[in-house]
């Protein structure tokens, strides 16, 4: 029986990643950039208010009365100081314009500073006349100003390469005027179901036949993950049949997902049916649920593919600790596994001997400690691995080392956080 680990070395070892495309920024969102991103040009490109307000010479409003402690006023004595005001500079404006001594005018925020103006006079400062202005505070040389280059200087790296594009990232492409961006893309997966058994959801199953659960909920999976998946569906079982499917997803696909081909007899038809492709190998892992489970690579490009058991919970759970880490390894990701924390559990914890445990559990923090807690969905090994409700219930999963068979109420274990909800 081979280890987790030896299993999860051999499939981190066939990720390929797809090679980078250029996407607009647009549709860059959540993928990761694969180029440094330089900026050509300052930003802001010119001197702009940073406030609605007035643009003056701070020197010209010195004597204006310092009120409070603001940062932004100096120290004064209380005087009135009224400027006369010189028309509005809006958002926008292109026309160059030059401020002289003992003027104001009033300024929008992001309009261009006029030449000799050092400082943006709030309107809260001011009593907000429109011809003459009354200043109540003094303001500090640059005050309220965003300078040219205050962001972004030529040749600064506004996003580099192994940064996941977010929003931030898509606004900081546009604002260096950035139209299009290199990045890794998500890789394609195509998920397959198999088994006579098997119905979509749209029709009625009939006396023996069970809905294709697995394929709905290991693409859904696949998209968690950040793959682009394509959901084939039921194939038929019929070998050239299932060949044919296969091997038209090896052309289309980086990964290939099979459910309910690792069992007894199907396993073997499965593997009889693809074994020009490539070798596939089914072995039996040190872990529950999802034991026995089958990977090889397909094809002339040699794609990744995995035969998943039938049951859903166990195949979601193999998809978890072994598919997912390659698509995030695909993605670029420098850490394709989930985040680790350490729980205290809340009721004793029953393990398969000799397999590490992959057990549903709903993770909880104390507020008075700031503790985390585990509560184990599952019960005893074996009685109810196939529940999906338990795991649809789940926000997390707990990991039970090898050698570990039971588990007492208040020890400390490591928990894997599944994917937020809400």
């Amino acid at each position: 029986m081979r280890s987790v680990e030896e299993q999860q070395a051999r499939v981190a070892a066939a990720a390929v990643a797809p090679r980078p495309v250029r996407v607009a920024i647009a549709e860059a969102q959540g993928l990761m950039c694969a180029e440094e991103v330089v900026a050509e040009r300052p930003m802001p490109g010119f001197d702009q208010a940073a406030i609605d307000g007035y643009a003056v010479r701070s020197v010209d409003v010195l004597g204006a009365g310092a009120i409070g402690e603001d940062p932004d006023v100096r120290e004064g004595v209380e005087a009135a100081v009224t400027l006369p005001v010189l028309g509005t500079i809006e958002a926008g404006a292109r026309t160059p314009t030059r401020l002289q001594p003992k003027l104001a005018t009033r300024i929008q925020t992001g309009a261009p500073m006029p030449t000799l103006a050092d400082a943006v006079l709030p309107l809260r400062w001011t009593d907000g006349g429109q011809t003459r202005v009354r200043v109540l505070r003094a303001v500090r040389p640059g005050a309220y100003v965003r300078r040219v280059g205050d962001d972004v200087q030529p040749g600064d790296v506004a996003v580099r390469a192994g940064t996941v594009v977010g929003a931030a990232q898509v606004g900081l492409l546009a604002a260096v005027g950035r139209e299009r961006v290199l990045v890794h893309p998500r890789p394609r997966l195509s998920v397959l179901a198999v088994g006579g058994e098997l119905v979509d959801v749209s029709r009625t199953p009939g006396n023996g036949q069970v809905y294709d659960v697995d394929s709905y909920a290991l693409a859904a999976a696949g998209r968690d993950a950040g793959a682009e998946v394509n959901r084939v569906g039921i194939v038929s079982g019929d070998p050239k049949k299932l060949r044919e499917v296969v091997e038209g997803q090896l052309n289309r696909a980086e990964v290939v997902v099979i459910a309910g081909g690792v069992g007894g007899a199907a396993a073997d038809e499965v593997r009889a049916a693809l074994a020009d492709l490539g070798d596939l190998e089914v072995a039996r892992i040190a872990m529950h649920p999802g034991s026995v489970q089958g990977f090889g690579q397909l094809g002339p490009d040699g794609v990744p593919t995995f035969l998943l058991p039938t049951n859903p919970v166990s195949a979601l759970v193999v998809f978890e600790v072994m598919v997912r880490p390659l698509i995030r390894l695909s993605l670029g990701k420098r850490e394709p596994m989930r985040r680790i924390v350490s729980a205290r559990t809340l009721g004793p914890i029953s393990s398969s001997p000799g397999r590490k445990g992959y057990l549903r559990g709903q993770l909880m923090r104390d507020e008075a400690t700031d503790e985390y807690l585990v509560q184990v969905l599952d019960g005893a090994p074996g009685g109810s691995s196939h529940l999906l409700t338990s795991l649809a219930e789940a926000n997390c999963l707990v990991v039970v080392p090898e050698g570990v068979e039971q588990i007492d109420t208040g020890e400390i274990v490591n928990v894997a956080f599944l994917a937020q909800r809400g």
